[in-house]
Order: C-alpha cells, then sequence, then structure tokens
C-alpha cells in the first residue's frame, strides 16, 4: 500500500514554510519584482525562521531536510513568490556538492558560517558556452603544489553577485570534453582573484539575483576539492538529480499561485449575465489547472521519495521537472487568459507568475535537456 501520508514534522516545516511565504514574501511581491532588488529583509527573516539551508545535515548542525521537505518547502516559498524563492533555495543548490560530496572536515568547516548568518552560496557550472552542453566547460583548474588554480567565468549564475561562497566546476582539459577531466571547488568570495561581472536584467525572477562570476588566476588549498580529481561531473550530476524535484515542486507553487487567483477571478467576474465560472469553457481551464497541478506535485513527490531512499531517481527527477515546468507554463498563461485585459496588467499578479514561470523550463537543464534524459534512459 502506498502511504501519501506527511509526517507531522514534514506538515511542520510545510505549514512554516506557508505561514512565512503568505505573510513575508507575497505582500513584497510586487516590490521586490518592480525594483529588481535583492531581497535581503526576506533573506535574514527566512534565516531567522529556519527556512535557509535547510539541506544542511543534521549531525552539522542543520535541519536535515530530505528531498521530498525541500519540495514542500520549494513550493510553498514560490507560491509566496518565485523570485524571492529562488534566491532562497539556491543555497540549497550552492551547499549541495559539499553536503553530498564532501569529507567530515569539509562539511563542518564550509557548512557552519551558513547556519550563523544569512549568508548566500552559489552553484557555478554554466557558461557561455557550456549551460546544456556541460561538456563543454573552459573554465580550468591545474595542480600547483599544495594549491589548485582556477581561471574562467561563469555565466547566469543564481546569487552569482551576492554569494560568500562558490561551488566551482572545471576542467582541466578545456575543449577536449572530458567529463574525467572535471574538478568541484568550493572557492570563498574573498579569494584574490574572484570578481563578478555582468548582473542580468531578467524578464521574470527579477529580485533574484543572475550574475556573472569570474576567476583569475584563483589559488585555493588542496583541501577545497570536492572528491577527487576528475570526480567533478559525477558530483555536478549527483547534485542536479537531487536539485531537480525541487525545482518541479516550485513550479507546482507558482501553478498553484496562479489558479488560486484565477479561481475567485472568475467566481466574481461578470459576462453576460452570470460569472466567468458559470462557463463551462472557463470551468475546464479550472478543472485542467487543477489536473496538471495535482498530477505534477506526485511525479514530483515520487522523484523526491526515490532520492531520500537513496534509489535512483535521474528518468523520475527529469520527468518531474520537465512535467512540473511545463504546466507551470500552461497554467500562468491560462490564469492570464482567464483575468482577459486585467490579466495583461499589473494590476494582478497573474501576469508575474507567467513571467516567473518561464525561466523553470529553461534553468537546471532545459527541457528539451530533460526529454534527452528521459529517452536514452527508455532506449538504454
Amino acid at each position: 500500500m502506498i502511504d501519501f501520508s506527511l509526517t507531522d514534522e514534514q506538515k511542520f516545516i510545510r505549514k512554516l514554510a506557508r505561514d512565512f511565504a503568505q505573510k513575508e514574501m507575497a505582500p513584497r511581491a510586487e516590490h521586490y519584482d518592480e525594483a529588481a532588488e535583492y531581497p535581503w529583509e526576506v533573506i535574514e527573516k527566512a534565516h531567522q525562521s529556519g527556512l535557509l539551508n535547510t539541506i544542511i545535515p543534521e549531525e552539522f548542525g542543520g535541519v536535515g531536510a530530505g528531498a521530498l521537505e525541500e519540495s514542500l518547502v520549494a513550493e510553498e516559498l514560490f507560491a509566496g513568490d518565485a523570485g524571492m524563492g529562488s534566491a532562497m533555495l539556491a543555497n540549497n543548490l550552492g551547499l549541495m556538492p559539499i553536503v553530498a560530496s564532501g569529507t567530515d572536515e569539509q562539511k563542518e568547516r564550509f557548512l557552519a558560517p551558513f547556519l550563523e548568518k544569512p549568508i548566500m552560496a552559489a552553484f557555478c557550472l554554466t557558461e557561455s558556452g557550456a549551460g546544456s552542453d556541460v561538456a563543454n566547460l573552459r573554465t580550468s583548474w591545474r595542480r600547483d603544489g599544495d594549491e589548485y588554480v582556477i581561471n574562467g567565468s561563469k555565466m547566469f549564475i543564481t546569487n552569482g553577485g551576492v554569494a560568500s561562497l562558490y561551488t566551482v566546476f572545471a576542467t582541466a582539459e578545456p575543449g577536449k570534453r572530458k567529463y574525467r577531466a572535471f574538478g568541484a571547488f568550493v572557492i570563498p568570495r574573498d579569494a584574490p582573484g574572484v570578481s563578478t561581472g555582468k548582473k542580468e536584467n531578467k524578464m521574470g525572477q527579477r529580485c533574484s539575483d543572475t550574475s556573472e562570476v569570474i576567476f583569475d588566476e584563483v589559488r585555493v588549498p588542496a583541501d577545497h576539492l570536492l572528491g577527487q580529481e576528475g570526480a567533478g561531473f559525477k558530483v555536478a550530476m549527483k547534485t542536479l538529480d537531487r536539485s531537480r524535484p525541487t525545482i518541479a515542486a516550485s513550479s507546482v507553487g507558482i501553478a498553484r499561485a496562479a489558479m488560486e487567483a484565477a479561481v475567485p477571478y472568475a467566481q466574481e467576474r461578470q459576462t453576460f449575465g452570470r460569472p466567468l465560472a458559470g462557463h463551462q469553457a472557463i470551468q475546464f481551464m479550472l478543472a485542467d489547472m487543477a489536473i496538471k497541478i495535482e498530477t505534477a506535485r506526485l511525479i514530483t513527490w515520487k522523484a523526491a521519495w526515490l532520492a531520500d531512499q537513496g534509489l535512483p531517481n535521474n528518468m523520475e527527477s527529469s520527468i518531474a521537472k520537465c512535467y512540473a515546468t511545463d504546466i507551470a507554463m500552461q497554467v500562468t498563461t491560462d490564469a492570464v487568459q482567464i483575468f482577459g485585459g486585467y490579466g495583461y496588467s499589473k494590476e494582478y499578479p497573474v501576469e508575474r507568475y507567467m513571467r516567473d514561470a518561464k525561466l523553470m523550463q529553461i534553468y537546471e537543464g532545459a527541457n528539451q535537456i530533460q526529454r534527452m534524459v528521459i529517452s536514452r534512459n527508455l532506449l538504454a
């Protein structure tokens, strides 16, 4: 028998995230979207509430949230606001390589500061020529005595301009497309040679920081390497398999927010002498929203559950990420349609939900890449 009930701890953290999103995030969403300003005020409150860095294991002082708990939190935060949610959950992505592949000593050293104060982390994989094509990395590493030297630049990095710590992926053989040449490194923001470049002016999720990060002859001690030399690709893929259910859950949150806005509007708005919701065409649109959201949530929970059981979830996490992000775009677009002209106006939040949803189909592996992963699993 499959049990879909949540534990008391899971119910607690979901309610904590929901209350926080409704009280602290949703009322500020319009301001931060318009200003494209990093939401430090909300970040600080999230840290105080225990909603930042939830993946830090209990034995190292953290909450020790599993993939399912992460998904529950992500849905609620992104229902509050996707830009703020993205800024907050980017910490989990940035720290996951350390949690999943670091030694106990590395975990103790690198994770402890994140429990003490609201500082940010960033996951640095994407480059101008290596987004979906990860093998085409140009950022390089070389060993020099007891140090590693990193050179290159990363782009579209969430929290790139505000992070205190980066997990960085580089190759010993740039341009050779050799996965076994990859290395994963922990690099502090204050290391000599680290700088930030262009900050992106984005269509959606505007208050999250998306920036270029530059590494110019950056030297770090040898014990900043995660895993072994040549294991960087495995570290990255292990991280993404774990994070994709979170992206899926985040997309469910955006879609849910759009549906929750559309339902009361359809009940109140009058056309042809009756509410919009009295027209079967609108009823069916709302029904399809609910079908898609519930289906996406269940697929996401399965992928997260597999991760928590230590079982392979490569295909399932790609299915969840692909489906949930696609339906988020569909649901938010339909919400705008139900609102009509008002939906295209900033007077209502549905246009923001639609803009925010688009990015979900693109980052952490574009949906075309997810379909490649799924098809390769089927044809293997």
